[in-house]
């Protein structure tokens, strides 16, 4: 499920951050499902496994223009409808996905404003929602589908730091995905990072 609202003071902590493996680690988890998982549910309750592939490409070209400054309706305001596959998502989603960590490593990228989601924001802001997205929903597709999920440690970071200010924030509503699920402050920081994304760390393929 897509980010709410950002901000230009959400402590990102993503500069000069390499996008490039944790976008493999979610090609890496794409690439393992099989065709009979798709229409599996997920921690995102709207969303089906495929829906789930569909929203990681169109987060993965939106966040990639989003880097280059290249508006338009990929950087726009995203349609109501659940994102879906297209038949050549298996090529496609591994494809955008080093794309945008490659848009990302140039350093005009992380300077001034851009658009995603059709919201403008700092450029550094847009690269903390990117590793968060890319941090939550692999999280998302490997419980749905059954794997393991080791993130990009860097990366996992900062989605941490990045959720908690957003957590910290009152004008948020006290989370981002949605209400922060309690976590003890001694559990893994993978688990403190998806209760502040507003999932149960326990769920597990199968549960509603």
């Amino acid at each position: 499920m897509t980010h709410t609202d950002t901000g230009a003071d959400a402590g990102t902590g993503t500069t000069a951050l390499d996008l490039g493996a944790q976008s493999e680690v979610v090609a890496r988890l794409a690439a393992a499902v099989p065709d009979d998982r798709l229409a599996d549910g997920t921690p995102c309750p709207a969303y089906a496994v495929r829906n789930l592939l569909g929203h990681l490409t169109g987060l993965a070209v939106a966040f990639r223009d989003a880097a280059r400054k290249d508006f338009g309706p990929t950087t726009g305001t995203p349609s109501g409808t659940p994102p879906d596959i297209g038949p050549g998502w298996r090529e496609e989603l591994p494809r955008v996905l080093g794309e945008l960590a490659e848009a990302w490593r140039e350093p005009a990228a992380w300077t001034g404003m851009t658009r995603a989601g059709g919201i403008d924001l700092p450029a550094e802001v847009a690269a903390a929602v990117a590793v968060d997205e890319l941090v939550v929903h692999g999280w998302d597709l490997a419980r749905a589908t059954g794997q393991d999920y080791t993130p990009d440690p860097a990366a996992l970071r900062a989605s941490h730091a990045f959720l908690r200010a957003a957590a910290e924030d009152p004008t948020r509503g006290g989370g981002i995905f949605g209400p922060v699920v309690p976590v003890p402050p001694d559990a893994p920081l993978l688990d403190r990072t998806i209760g502040l994304s507003g999932r149960d760390p326990s769920w597990t393929a199968g549960r509603a």
